[in-house]
């Protein structure tokens, strides 16, 4: 007589399953359904974790990648004159803005 395997289930939160993939990898999970739950969940890797790499071998990619990312950062460093502009000018006094006051003003 062939007994049945009765399969493990458990309803779990979404804040301790996130807690649970914080804190360090789900090893009763395969590697496609622990970032299935990842996505899911928004659950980020430890902080310790190492990175996965994508591609190992290609030395061409990752000078690209390196020169992109030091292009990125020196771009953040140094903001373009519209940018200064934009947020250091101090507002001027206009017209319509001073109409504006003095007919509050005058309602008060």
């Amino acid at each position: 007589m062939a007994e049945k395997r009765r399969s493990r289930t458990s309803v779990v939160s979404e804040g301790s399953a996130q807690a649970v993939l914080r804190k360090a990898a789900a090893p009763e999970l395969s590697s496609e359904e622990e970032k299935v739950m990842r996505m899911r969940l928004g659950a980020t890797p430890p902080r310790a974790a190492r990175l996965q790499r994508a591609v190992e071998g290609d030395e061409e990619l990752e000078i690209e990648a390196w020169m992109k990312w030091k292009a990125h950062v020196a771009a953040r460093a140094a903001p373009t004159t519209e940018a200064r502009t934009l947020t250091g000018a101090k507002p001027g006094h206009s017209r319509t803005k001073e109409k504006i006051v003095r007919a509050l003003r005058k309602l008060n």
